[in-house]
């Protein structure tokens, strides 16, 4: 009878299903967190981090797999500006926060806008037991999350002929079949896909004369088959993730290459939304795709826009509406039939050129990371947001660079956070740590 005790904890409602987070917005991309056992409202007297470690400098979200969690970041090179800068990823023991293995490099940030020379953007891939990372500069690289060996590179501005976009690359990778898709190239194709084992460029796909996208390439059903969906400055395309080739685009142009959120999917249904053009939904079909509705507004300020204005904030679809965070700092929820707006919400948030939250689904609810460092749980419906609670979780250090802000201070959190296995890992620009959500 060895197997009882198994099979009543299996039976047990608050026994948790232990999930790692492998990629930007956890292994399925979709900003979903399916652990169960996890805490209704926080503890009276807040969080308390199981451990905390020092990182450098970057907004790249951290991922978790096999015990252990992968972090990007960045330091100014001993002696020098911080243009010139050291580039690293660590590994660290998901447990104990000990530290098993780094590998850095040396590159700059002279291309970029200098008040956001601050580290790598985007988050680690890891598939296969391998580590796939691109820094600001394009700088890839393939790892062993084992050993943290180096088993392929590429600088991108090199390789593919690429440039540094404004605010430095930015886009997350993800895995198809055996290779590994990056939006990374230059004029002759922004999106490449690269052999996982060797690094061999497989495809491009996307030519383009302007820089490269913010948003990350992302993988979706649609029509019946699966789609690699990018958003950039000038088009929402549609893609066969084996060959590269073009199945459907549809234009829309986003100012200031502010093409930046994730694509959401809605059934056979695309919504993107950026900061000076609003939101735009389109109907994927067999034969290509078309527009349903676009709405926009006359200007960036909230009294001038009718829409959703997203930045970093992706958009949430839920049922027959959608909610984000507007161009400064406002919730608001919409229609998805026809974009038209039905609430707006600015006491959730301190308002301020580019406020955003980072929310991930659980069950009926979403944690939500505000650019303050706290931590909410929320529910969002037709009738408008609901705050369940809310609590402090990490000090907020990273200047937020240039433009009017209307918060109290120049500081944000802008991360995304990793949720594995019962915890939240979260870092800014000085330290990481790792938070039990487990329901005591």
């Amino acid at each position: 009878m060895r197997w009882f005790p198994l099979a009543l904890l299996l039976l047990c409602p608050s026994f948790t299903q232990a999930e790692d987070w492998t990629q930007w917005l956890g292994n399925r991309r979709d900003g979903t967190w399916n652990e169960s056992g996890i805490l209704q409202k926080f503890p009276p007297g807040g969080l308390k981090p199981a451990w905390v470690q020092p990182v450098g400098s970057g907004y790249a979200a951290p991922v978790v797999a096999e015990g252990r969690v992968i972090v990007v970041d960045y330091r100014p090179k001993p002696g020098t500006t911080k243009l010139e800068a050291i580039e690293r990823v660590q590994c660290l023991d998901e447990r104990t926060g000990k530290p098993l293995w780094s590998h850095e490099w040396e590159t700059h940030y002279r291309r970029q806008l200098q008040s956001y020379a601050t580290g790598p953007r985007a988050a680690p891939l890891i598939e296969n037991g391998l580590v796939f990372t691109i820094g600001a500069t394009g700088v890839i690289h393939c790892l062993e999350l084992a050993t943290g060996k180096v088993v392929w590179m590429h600088d991108a501005l090199e390789a593919f002929d690429a440039s540094v976009p404004t605010f430095g690359v930015s886009a997350s990778p993800v895995a198809w079949r055996d290779m590994v898709i990056f939006a990374c190239g230059g004029g002759d194709g922004i999106l490449r896909a690269l052999n996982q084992r060797t690094g061999a460029e497989v495809w491009r796909a996307l030519p383009a004369k302007y820089e490269l996208p913010y948003s990350a390439p992302t993988l979706m059903q649609l029509a019946g088959r699966t789609q690699l969906v990018q958003w950039d400055q000038q088009f929402l395309s549609g893609l066969d993730p084996d060959t590269g080739k073009v199945l459907w685009q549809v234009p829309f142009t986003a100012r200031s290459n502010m093409a930046i959120a994730r694509p959401m999917q809605s059934g056979n249904r695309v919504l993107v939304s950026g900061f000076y053009d609003g939101s735009m939904l389109v109907e994927v079909a067999d034969d290509g795709a078309k527009m349903i509705w676009k709405n926009g507004g006359a200007g960036e300020q909230p009294q001038q826009t009718r829409s959703l204005h997203a930045v970093m904030t992706t958009p949430i679809i839920e049922g027959d509406y959608f909610y984000g965070t507007c161009s400064y700092g406002e919730l608001r929820g919409l229609k998805l039939n026809d974009g038209e707006r039905i609430w707006e919400n600015k006491e959730l948030t301190r308002q301020g050129r580019w406020g955003s939250y980072f929310w991930v689904k659980n069950g009926d609810r979403y944690f939500v990371n505000n650019d303050l460092g706290e931590l909410l749980i929320m529910q969002f419906g037709p009738q408008g947001p609901k705050l369940i609670d809310r609590t402090p979780l990490i000090k907020p250090d990273t200047h937020c660079g240039y433009g009017p802000r209307r918060f109290a201070d120049a500081l944000v959190n802008w991360v995304q956070p990793a949720y594995a296995n019962g915890h939240i890992i979260i870092r800014n620009d000085s330290e990481i740590r790792r938070v039990s959500l487990q329901a005591r």
